[in-house]
């Protein structure tokens, strides 16, 4: 029944309606029997029979009404003949109706819905654990470096494009390129805007505090007399190597 009936939770049959039919001798028994198999257990949920025993062949429509049976209990449907002839033409007909809060979780507006991110648990942070602190200082460390950089850019632009401001004024000001001897004019405009913008660091401006280093007094030139103690330690270390030397051959 899945390519017959949409298959959707608070869908129920209301009435079977079918047509067929028959060739047959009028003499000849015959039973038609109009059936649904049970998709839920055993049998049918369905089925209704026509006997044309002793009839002429003709042509049956009927309406046969069942209660509001859910769609999950209508299995493969078929017609059956029992004794002698044909059926011809046959045509089956479901009417239903769709109950859509029959499962609440189908549309929000159901009376008890139930929606379903309230019942996802979040997991418990232990923010006193090593891991979390440790975390937490990273991101924060690389939230200002990124917010540093950016700034650093905006800085960097601001002042290149007020560079070239500067340049295209002087030039269109004297009307041609900016030479050597217009160098020194050229660095005080670029000065006093990258000044205006705040872009030099505050160090640029700082002056260094130094003193002046004076000469010493250097030793005059002049002859030092020898000194004879050290001529006494010196001689008496010739004396006591070369006894050292000796003793090794004696």
């Amino acid at each position: 029944m899945s390519n017959i009936l949409p298959q959707a939770t608070g869908l129920t049959v209301n009435n079977v309606i079918y047509r067929y039919t028959t060739e047959k001798d009028p003499e000849a028994d015959m039973l038609v029997h109009v059936q649904n198999e049970n998709a839920q257990g055993n049998g049918y949920i369905f089925r209704s029979t026509d006997d044309w025993s002793g009839l002429p062949g003709n042509t049956i429509n009927k309406t046969i009404p069942v209660g509001g049976i859910g769609i999950d209990f209508w299995g493969d449907g078929s017609i059956e003949v029992e004794g002698f002839g044909t059926v011809l033409d046959p045509e089956v007909y479901y009417t239903y109706q769709y109950v859509p809060c029959d499962n609440p979780q189908s549309n929000p507006e159901c009376p008890g819905y139930i929606d379903p991110l309230t019942l996802i648990q979040e997991p418990e942070i232990d923010t006193s654990s090593e891991d979390y602190i440790q975390e937490e200082l990273d991101r924060k460390a690389n939230t200002k470096a990124q917010r540093d950089e950016e700034e650093k850019k905006e800085r960097d632009k601001f002042a290149k494009a007020t560079e070239e401001k500067v340049r295209e004024s002087l030039e269109k000001m004297l009307g041609l390129s900016i030479g050597a001897g217009l160098q020194e004019a050229q660095d005080t405009l670029l000065h006093n805007a990258l000044v205006a913008t705040n872009y030099l660091p505050r160090t640029y401006f700082e002056q260094i505090k130094g003193g002046e280093y004076k000469d010493v007094e250097m030793l005059k030139d002049s002859t030092l007399p020898d000194n004879a103690n050290a001529r006494r330690v010196n001689f008496a270390q010739d004396i006591m190597h070369q006894k050292i030397v000796q003793s090794q051959y004696d």
